[in-house]
Order: structure tokens, then C-alpha cells, then sequence
């Protein structure tokens, strides 16, 4: 089984605020979050390395990681292929997040269903030829005027649809539901890469051990 992400984090010494500190040159040891696990260009940018995958209702990362690699620890491994770093905005929303955050976002299920913006239907002409493409957002009262070679005419076609603030959240969170995920085969190469990646180096002052730098105290020198 592979290590929860935040194991993969070396150290920081951190000044002392918790009550308990009774000098102002006391440390406390945590978590460096700002030293962030990437998976390195040459396999990040190269598809051969990944799978498509389509985020299935409200399934999570970590539900992903045990579905396709039998270890739910792995959930970090989700995200990083996707360069998702805020959960919260860039992963879909659960069925009920949804429902309340359109409340929350349009007041009421009138709102919900009103009218976001409108959008065009494909319009050729009566010889095949495309006129405009589908899916172009437009004014309400859009129309569009073209000379018809097959009819030998002027022809004004006004071929629009609506889409409501609902089709247009909705929207959204599918596009979200298309990620990548590593090929299983590629796990420890990746692991090991991030593994050599999070020790300190020797070299600066804050440097305690491979594990652990000390912060800056700047209460000292006041």
C-alpha cells in the first residue's frame, strides 16, 4: 500500500504560537505544505503515460484510486495528473454541493431555469455548406442573412437555443468530469521520483536534516 501524501513531506521547524510556547525562541515542527509533489515534465507532458478517465457521480479521488489501482492512498495521484490543486473548484460538485450551490448562486429554481445566454444550431445552406457553426454563443434576437447559391437567393435564418444557468453550470461540471490518470504500470517510477524530489537539500542555513529546515524567527530581533 502507498504512503498518504502528506507522509511524502519533509519538515518545518515553525515559530511556537499555540499557548503552550513560553518563549518567543520556542519551534514547533509541521508539515512544509508549501513543498509541493509534481510529477516531472517529460511524463506529465506525454499522453502515453495516462488513461482518460470520466469521473463517474460523486465519485472521489480516493474512490478512483482504489478502483483503478486497489489503494485508496493514492488519491493524491488523482489530482496531481490533473494538476488539481484546489479540490473544492476543480473537482465536479456531489449531486447535493450542486443543488446548493445553484441556490445559493441564483436564489431560486425560477432562476435556476431562466436564461443564461443563447446559443446557435448549425445553419448550411441548400448546397451542404456550413453557415455558421453550432454552439456559438449570441443575442437573443440573433440572425444571420446569406446568399444561397443552390436557391439563387437572399436567405435570413434565425436558428437559435436556449441554455438556462442550470445547462450552463451543468456544463461546467462535466467538462470537469474528463481527467487523465497515470497508467498503473508507471506508479513506482512516479513515487520514486517524488521520493527524491521532497528531501532538503544541504546547503542553506535553514537546513537541519534531509527531513527538516528551520524557519526564520523574526520575533527575535525586535
Amino acid at each position: 500500500m502507498a504512503r498518504k501524501y502528506f507522509s511524502y513531506l519533509p519538515n518545518l521547524e515553525y515559530i511556537d504560537r499555540t499557548q503552550e510556547g513560553n518563549y518567543i525562541s520556542d519551534y514547533t515542527e509541521v508539515k512544509n505544505i508549501f513543498k509541493r509533489a509534481k510529477i516531472r515534465k517529460d511524463i506529465f507532458q506525454d499522453l502515453q503515460y495516462f488513461t482518460k478517465y470520466q469521473i463517474i457521480g460523486d465519485e472521489r479521488p480516493d474512490n478512483i484510486a482504489y478502483k483503478v489501482y486497489r489503494d485508496e492512498n493514492l488519491d493524491w495521484l488523482v489530482l496531481l495528473s490533473n494538476n488539481i490543486v484546489n479540490y473544492e473548484n476543480e473537482w465536479p460538485l456531489s449531486q447535493r454541493s450542486f443543488d446548493n450551490y445553484l441556490i445559493q448562486k441564483y436564489g431560486d429554481y425560477s432562476s435556476i431555469y431562466s436564461a443564461h445566454h443563447y446559443e446557435t444550431f448549425q445553419v448550411r445552406d441548400s448546397l451542404g455548406d456550413e453557415m455558421i457553426g453550432e454552439g456559438l454563443e449570441v443575442a437573443s434576437d440573433f440572425s444571420i442573412t446569406f446568399y444561397d447559391r443552390g436557391l439563387k437567393q437572399e436567405v435570413t435564418k434565425s436558428e437559435i437555443y436556449e441554455v438556462t444557468n442550470y445547462d450552463y453550470e451543468n456544463r461546467k461540471q462535466e467538462e470537469k468530469r474528463n481527467i487523465f490518470l497515470l497508467k498503473s504500470e508507471y506508479l513506482n517510477l512516479v513515487i520514486t521520483d517524488i521520493e527524491s524530489l521532497m528531501p532538503y537539500r544541504q546547503g542553506s542555513t535553514q537546513y537541519v536534516n534531509p527531513s527538516t529546515v528551520k524557519g526564520d524567527n523574526i520575533r527575535l530581533f525586535f
